[in-house]
């Protein structure tokens, strides 16, 4: 007979694994409502041509895409950043600005399964449209910031890596660099980290060879890492659009500092995310001991909505894996030991008890206390270690003596102690000790 097993990068969630997997959930739910995002969702399946007219043809090889019966160009979604879009688009007008929506979803990537990555996976998606200014940037990247904080993570865990495209640009086209270099360029700039010099070849072959002044330039440029320096370096090449770029970069680093968050954010001008459609600051969220992928990126993309369709509307967004980040708590002891207890269990005695026993339990799951008994006849002594076993907090117990005399006995299971509660009084009871708590 055929054995069968998921498939290669799609993860199983055993109830063990899926109670840490809503716990990172949860906070991350909790977080968002705190800074005044609302949720939504959206299909999972979506026309092949939104991804291709966001991302290229190009992008096709990455998907789980197929023909539908219906004669369609379809996949399963990659990411959340094109319905988003598609969605705030469509009724744009209809919207309160500035529109902050958040999402917790799963993506379905055809690449190869790895550490921090797999073919399925969950991300929590987190944007604001309608807002221009760096005011947005401030928010989200302080929404980050908590989202990470909120497990316990600190400073000496992860550090946000702070760039700008449009630095980057205004920076080059000062040092003669027209737009097609200068893409080629930022392409190598993004390489550059894991390639170093060889991630200027392609460039190379495109425009020819680099000077050795621009090229010292560009390397320098990137070893920036604080705002004073970057003021500094820039000081000699002026211009309106520079001048103006550092006045937002002022704004940002300010009111992320005003929040007591400068602790978390570096100038880091290496980063400016492969994808084409950024138009500004763009952000990611890495581990401080350099083991892990990025746990979060994202960035501005002030024309992707109208792009795919909807009113020219700025945007800026990011997104967190739930796989990197669950390696990264894991790694700092943080993800908690989570058990699906129970908050009552009742012990049973024979069959006259076990009915007396179940308007109190159906009461009891009906008034939202976790209540287990052992659905087939056990042993009375057993039960106790059922209980235990159960991690309940309380045990009623209903033997032939105490229904006698209209008793149920309850069992404080931290410490063992007892007492008799009338039986019309065992919901009262319940309420007062885990009000209590």
């Amino acid at each position: 007979m055929a054995t069968f097993q998921s498939l290669p990068g799609f993860r199983e969630f055993y109830p063990d694994a899926l109670a840490r997997r809503n716990h990172i959930f949860r906070l991350w739910r909790q977080t968002a409502s705190t800074f005044g995002f609302a949720e939504y969702d959206a299909p999972v399946l979506e026309p092949l041509e939104l991804y291709k007219t966001k991302s290229g043809d190009e992008i096709e090889a990455q998907l789980f895409s197929f023909t539908d019966k219906g004669g369609r160009e379809v996949a399963l979604r990659p990411e959340m950043t094109p319905t988003v879009c598609r969605m705030v688009g469509a009724k744009a007008n209809a919207l309160k600005r500035p529109i902050k929506w958040f999402s917790v979803a799963e993506y379905y990537r055809y690449e190869r399964a790895q550490k921090g990555r797999e073919r399925a996976f969950f991300q929590f998606n987190a944007d604001i449209f309608g807002e221009p200014g760096p005011e947005a940037e401030i928010e989200l990247i302080a929404l980050l910031t908590q989202c990470m904080c909120a497990f316990g993570l600190t400073e000496q865990d992860f550090y946000v890596r702070l760039s700008d495209r449009n630095l980057w640009f205004y920076y080059l086209e000062a040092l003669g660099l027209d737009e097609a270099k200068t893409r080629a360029m930022l392409s190598a700039v993004d390489k550059f980290e894991k390639a170093g010099e060889d991630a200027f070849k392609a460039y190379e072959e495109q425009h020819g060879p680099i000077g050795a002044e621009l090229k010292a330039k560009i390397l320098a440029f990137l070893q920036i890492k604080t705002l004073a320096a970057l003021e500094q370096t820039l000081a000699p090449v002026g211009g309106e659009k520079l001048a103006a770029r550092l006045a937002d970069w002022r704004k940002v680093l300010g009111g992320l500092e005003a929040m007591g968050l400068a602790r978390y954010v570096e100038v880091d001008l290496g980063v400016v995310r492969g994808l084409a459609y950024y138009t500004g600051f763009v952000f990611e969220a890495f581990d401080r001991k350099g083991e892990l992928r990025a746990i979060a990126g994202g960035g501005r993309y002030n024309d992707l909505v109208a792009k795919l369709g909807g009113p020219e509307l700025p945007a800026v967004g990011f997104a967190i894996g739930d796989v990197t980040l669950g390696l990264l708590l894991e790694a700092r002891g943080l993800m908690p030991t989570l058990v699906n207890a129970s908050d009552i269990y009742c012990v049973i005695g024979g069959e006259a008890e076990r009915r007396a026993a179940f308007a109190d339990i159906h009461a009891l799951r009906a008034a939202g206390y976790r209540t287990d008994y052992p659905i087939r006849e056990v042993a009375f002594g057993k039960q106790f270690k059922l209980a235990s076993e159960s991690g309940a907090k309380l045990a009623l117990i209903y033997g032939a003596d105490e229904l006698a005399k209209g008793l149920v006995k309850v069992r404080n299971m931290s410490d063992r102690a007892e007492q008799d509660v009338p039986a019309a009084q065992v919901m009262e009871f319940v309420r007062d000790f885990f009000g209590g708590e």
